[in-house]
């Protein structure tokens, strides 16, 4: 199993509109995400703007592969680029994301 770490940036403009947003999450966008392989999948927002992801997944250039061929996740990734400060990474399933290095783990 692979944890992943991330960093995303929202515009401070947009916030509210983006909580609002991922509190009704397409069911077609989860379950293309399940299909990829990911799950326990969390997003923490600050205030700023910033906000931390963490998810699970058993190979992550698998789940990005199969997304990039995904028409839904397609449309939100597009969908979020007016919300998001953050620029895309082909390389990563073209989500905007910063992956972050793991510094520590209790289990």
């Amino acid at each position: 199993m692979q944890r992943i770490g991330l960093l995303l940036k929202v515009k401070p403009d947009k916030i509210e509109e983006y909580k609002a947003i991922h509190a009704n999450v397409w069911p077609d966008l989860l379950a293309a995400l399940k299909a990829a392989g990911i799950r326990n999948y969390s997003l923490w927002l600050n205030d700023d703007g910033t906000e931390f992801g963490y998810l699970e997944c058993d190979d992550w250039d698998a789940a990005c592969a199969y997304l990039a061929k995904s028409e839904v996740h397609d449309r939100w990734q597009e969908y979020m680029q007016n919300y998001l400060d953050s620029p895309t990474d082909a390389s990563q399933g073209g989500q905007p994301v910063k992956l972050l290095q793991m510094s520590f783990l209790m289990e």
